[in-house]
């Protein structure tokens, strides 16, 4: 639940993402491919901000096809994915820059057969990634 301050309600912190319905063979391909745009590949059922991965997918993936009444079936067994936007994209407290979504969608498009996205992007909580701890020497 968001906070009151004396202006009105703040908006919880957050972060834009694609939720992207991609073939599982191309996954790694694909995040390797957008990694080298700094551009993030969450899977939904290992993202750090959910607590039950498996339902969080199954619920995703379930409404993006149903939405779409027959024309999306063939993502049915397809791996829900948000897709962030890093650093090289971020400019300051400024809205994300239309370069940052066509570069997204330019790939994207490359890959029609094997991805059914739609041209928005939603809001998570922010993706952050575990850090990484080095054994003690």
């Amino acid at each position: 639940m968001a906070r009151a301050t004396v202006l009105g309600m703040r908006r919880e912190p957050h972060e834009n993402v694609a939720t992207v319905l991609v073939d599982p063979a191309l996954l790694p391909d694909l995040e390797l491919e957008l990694v080298e745009l700094d551009l993030w590949v969450w899977p939904v059922r290992s993202a750090p901000i959910c607590t039950d991965g498996p339902r969080t997918e199954f619920q995703v993936r379930r409404r993006l096809v149903e939405a779409q009444r027959g024309a999306w079936d063939c993502a049915a067994t397809w791996v829900p994915v948000w897709i962030s936007f890093g650093e090289r994209w971020a400019s300051g407290d400024e809205p994300l820059p239309w370069s940052a979504h066509r570069a997204l969608w330019q790939v994207l498009d490359a890959h029609a057969d094997r991805v059914r996205f739609h041209r928005r992007l939603g809001g998570v909580r922010p993706l952050v990634a575990p850090v990484e701890r080095r054994p003690a020497s």
